[in-house]
């Protein structure tokens, strides 16, 4: 008995002790593989980045990281012109008549409230949406543009403006969905000094304006006027994308230089993205500015709500007011979104 106690705990030691080995030796070969990377990568930095860049992987994922970084870098260029653009839109509410403010009227107003730094008031939030919305966006388009392009090679036939259409559309729903939260947490931040001092909320960052939000009015709350959001985007995005990839097809021929072709695609771009997302973008300012009031209610029940409202109390015109700001706000966003983008895209083909 006690010689078979002894000899039985041989077999599980044994592949316990291979299992050991066989580990071991894989560690090794892994370590000598990753250590003889780093040595090709040191003789040849440029071959080791373009290899990196086509690895599978990081041809699916470009699209949409370039989008992201072009995005925040529009973003924070463009930021005090969406701080005066929001601000046109939520004055005077609900009144029809009255002084009509100007961008020169707001910006002098920002400023004897504060410092010159207030117009990047919700530029925290501005990153993170584009971090997400345009990250989405952009790399979305692209990717249906990718494989609309197989298909029309496929059957022998080209790309058309309805094609590009579907794409641009599709590409800006699906992104708005997604960016939403930090889109409202953005006007939030940047409507919140027109608020009397005891009312206002005086976020800190959008981390602390979305766990706010969340916790006193709901989760739900992050998605408040995502209906015209996605109509704004898809607007946006039909404008912007779509006439920005049939420009450059149009322009191609033309004596342009590449560098000016981009540059007159992304203007042709941004005035249809500014003239037909304008009035959604609107009433999404409305619609995600709005707290609720003491009995619970809110001013606008939705986008048809809002929509009938601003009609009956403002005008009809009042969804066009501030167009130029916005096309000042839109065109050089889009420029230098799509410019950007187009460079990444470049480098890192």
């Amino acid at each position: 008995m006690s010689t078979a106690a002894a000899i039985t705990p041989q077999p599980f030691k044994m592949p316990a002790a291979r299992a050991l080995e066989n580990a071991k030796q894989s560690s090794e070969a892994v370590l000598s593989d990753a250590s003889s990377a780093m040595s090709k990568a040191a003789e040849n930095p440029k071959k080791a980045t373009s290899d990196f860049l086509h690895t599978p992987f990081m041809r699916a994922a470009l699209p949409f990281i370039n989008g992201g970084l072009a995005g925040m870098t529009a973003t924070t260029v463009i930021q005090p012109v969406d701080m005066i653009k929001v601000r046109l839109q939520l004055a005077g509410e609900g009144v029809k008549t009255g002084p009509k403010p100007t961008p020169v009227t707001v910006f002098k107003d920002i400023l004897a409230q504060g410092k010159v730094l207030d117009l990047y008031t919700g530029l925290s939030a501005g990153i993170l949406r584009q971090a997400v919305y345009t990250t989405a966006r952009l790399g979305f388009f692209d990717t249906f543009m990718k494989s609309l392009a197989v298909r029309a090679q496929a059957n022998g036939t080209t790309i058309g403006f309805k094609e590009r259409a579907g794409a641009g559309l599709a590409a800006g729903g699906l992104a708005a969905m997604v960016g939403n939260p930090a889109d409202l947490a953005l006007i939030r931040m940047q409507s919140d000094g027109l608020k009397p001092v005891g009312q206002r909320a005086n976020y800190t960052s959008v981390i602390d304006a979305l766990v706010r939000i969340s916790k006193h009015e709901g989760i739900t709350r992050l998605w408040a006027g995502c209906y015209p959001t996605v109509v704004r985007a898809m607007a946006l995005n039909f404008g912007q994308l779509a006439f920005f990839s049939e420009a450059k097809q149009q322009l191609k021929d033309t004596s342009l230089s590449p560098r000016s072709q981009t540059l007159a695609a992304s203007a042709v771009a941004g005035f249809f993205a500014s003239f037909l997302s304008l009035p959604f973008d609107f009433m999404k300012t409305r619609l995600q500015k709005q707290t609720r009031a003491a009995d619970g209610s809110l001013p606008y029940k939705g986008m048809l709500d809002c929509f009938s409202k601003v009609v009956k109390e403002e005008g009809l015109l009042r969804f066009y007011r501030g167009f130029g700001t916005y096309y000042v706000r839109i065109a050089p966003h889009a420029m230098v979104t799509l410019i950007v983008a187009d460079y990444l895209g470049f480098i890192t083909k």
